[in-house]
């Protein structure tokens, strides 16, 4: 036993002294040649966390609730909505389209594209003064137009638009089989040529979704100017509202179908007068979509109760119900009706003036 620690010992010691011989060897051998830093291993990154901002879902337009691959340009185009300009041209592929009273109790058409643009659009018919604060929402869209009465024309070119003035824009042209002015039309791929920098499509209040609670059973709703009516009717059939014009389903020169949309709304808003007087000489409607109001929304074969809020011309317009929850719409384009709402002007169709009054504000 003592041997054997003996041995351990001497076998330790042994091999201490070898080892620190190897290694003065390496060092005197080594020696002028610095030994090379030792290079740290890496440190695996460790996987991002996923959070609620990584987690990204389709990209939905804010005008109809609808997937698209990119948020587009917003191509604004007045349009004329008597019986010798029907059927009109593009409409069907427009994302918002307001319907808006006019002197003489018809009725003008504003439509809003973005998520699709139609190779051609009209008749394109000439701006009011309520475009103005109509397109402020917006941001900067494209606004063609075929003119406005002499005291508005040179002030449209100064609105917050990129300004397609059928005058001085290229891309308009006349059809053969309207007398003037109702022949007027555009090619929107031209239009956007010259709109490079125009506001893309962005909020402006609309909330999609299922439908909130309560609403009543409706099948149809109404909506009647001096001399100009509407009608909304429930299709089971495509889940739309057909749209209805004097008396007759309301057509586009490109599909054989009527047109018809998920969502309409019948918002109430004060119309007043106009200024700028158009020929008669008449004041002409003027819509005031800024302020506050109650509004009917058709979806779903339902009629609900909400109000509708814009407190200032370059905000959205918002749309609650009587419980104070969001009016949601059902995905798809969406059909205003700006409608006589209380303190409306008495001349729904205008007011006659002397001959020889001013023709705008002074």
């Amino acid at each position: 036993m003592i041997w054997d620690r003996q041995a351990k010992g001497f076998a330790t010691v042994g091999a201490t002294a070898i080892v620190a011989l190897v290694v003065e060897a390496f060092l005197v051998f080594s020696r002028g040649t610095p030994a090379p830093a030792p290079v740290p291993a890496p440190i695996p990154t460790p996987a991002p966390t996923p959070t609620h901002h990584q987690v990204q879902g389709p990209l939905l337009s804010p005008f109809t609730g609808e997937q698209v691959k990119s948020l587009q340009r917003v191509l604004a185009v007045k349009i004329g909505n008597t019986f010798p300009e029907r059927p009109a041209t593009g409409l069907s592929k427009a994302d918002i389209v307001y319907l808006i009273p006019v002197e003489g109790g018809l009725s003008r058409i504003m439509a809003i594209f973005s998520s699709h643009y139609p190779r051609a659009v009209g008749p394109v018919r000439s701006a009011r003064q309520d475009d103005m604060k109509l397109l402020r929402q917006f941001g900067r869209p494209a606004f063609a137009w075929s003119g406005a009465q002499p005291a508005l024309e040179p002030r449209v070119g100064h609105w917050r638009i990129v300004d397609l003035f059928a005058g001085i824009t290229s891309g308009f042209y006349r059809s053969f089989d309207r007398p003037e002015p109702y022949n007027l039309y555009a090619r929107t791929k031209t239009l956007l040529r010259h709109a490079p920098h125009a506001s893309v499509a962005r909020d402006i209040g609309f909330k999609f979704g299922p439908a909130p609670p309560g609403g009543h059973r409706k099948k149809s709703a109404s909506v009647s100017y001096p001399a100009a009516s509407f009608r909304f009717t429930w299709s089971a059939r495509q889940r739309r509202w057909q749209i209805w014009m004097d008396g007759s389903p309301a057509y586009t020169t490109e599909q054989n179908r009527p047109l018809s949309a998920p969502t309409v709304v019948i918002q109430r808003v004060v119309v007043g007068l106009s200024p700028f007087l158009e020929q008669g000489p008449i004041e002409p409607p003027f819509a005031t979509t800024v302020g506050s109001g109650t509004a009917l929304v058709l979806r779903n074969e339902k009629e609900f109760h909400a109000r509708w809020s814009r407190p200032r011309p370059n905000r959205g317009t918002t749309f609650t119900t009587d419980a104070g929850q969001p009016m949601t719409f059902a995905r798809g384009p969406v059909w205003i009706v700006y409608a006589y709402g209380p303190g409306s002007s008495p001349d729904r169709g205008g007011k006659l003036v002397p001959v020889g009054t001013p023709l705008g504000p002074h």
